[in-house]
């Protein structure tokens, strides 16, 4: 299979990279900024980097007119910020759902074509337990990734009669560099009220998006992978 992973030159992205590029399918995956960590991915991979912001419309139909074809396309890229909601200024606020949200229309406004072409397709977004269920103190992150589950189940009923499945997975505390800046007892805090005591890794969750780019009757629903923080 051809598998296009918006952020993938780190983190969770980056771990979707391998584990598709692993079984054997043909990656391309976008990043921003991260030029190292994006050749470092491709290199050990194979997969084909190209540098693109989601947020930008032009820059995501530059990078699908490199892409010559697609059979899922996972929409991972995204960025948090932390603070009061009153402390939250409206550039933080845009950004927030630029990046997260419109990047995720425009990445599945230049896959579609490809997916209707050929009758089939599997799109699978990334959200957040905190999509799920809203965290304080990060209010405009909470309201992005419930717009992705959102859009994820609309867009199930409208696409699924075209062949193309439309999934999401909700990761709960996943240890990547977004954790990087968490304190020690706070992660630890977290890690005791999972009913199965871990926290959760990348590839714990590049193994869900393995599943739904493969579940051929599974469409519209909110894989959570986070060992049952929220139930």
């Amino acid at each position: 299979m051809n598998v296009v992973i918006t952020g993938g030159s780190r983190g969770i992205g980056a771990e979707a990279v391998r584990q598709f590029a692993k079984r054997g399918d043909r990656v391309y995956f976008l990043y921003e900024r991260q030029h190292e960590k994006a050749r470092a991915v491709a290199s050990e991979t194979g997969a084909t980097a190209i540098c693109c912001d989601v947020a930008d419309r032009q820059a995501v139909q530059d990078a699908f007119s490199q892409i010559p074809d697609a059979d899922v396309l996972v929409c991972n890229a995204g960025i948090s910020i932390t603070g009061l909601f009153s402390q939250t200024t409206e550039a933080q606020w845009d950004r927030l759902f630029d990046v997260n949200v419109k990047g995720m229309y425009h990445c599945i406004n230049a896959a579609t074509p490809l997916f209707l072409k050929k009758q089939s397709g599997s799109i699978i977004t990334v959200s957040s337990m905190w999509g799920q269920a809203g965290a304080s103190c990060e209010v405009a992150y909470s309201a992005t990734k419930g717009a992705v589950i959102a859009m994820t189940k609309a867009l199930a009923r409208e696409l699924g009669p075209s062949g193309i499945r439309v999934n999401c997975v909700a990761p709960g505390v996943i240890q990547t560099d977004m954790c990087a800046n968490v304190e020690p007892e706070i992660m630890e805090a977290l890690r005791d009220e999972s009913p199965i005591g871990k926290l959760g890794t990348a590839e714990d969750v590049a193994k869900a998006m393995l599943y739904l780019a493969d579940a051929e009757f599974v469409t519209g629903q909110v894989l959570a992978v986070n060992g049952g923080f929220i139930i």
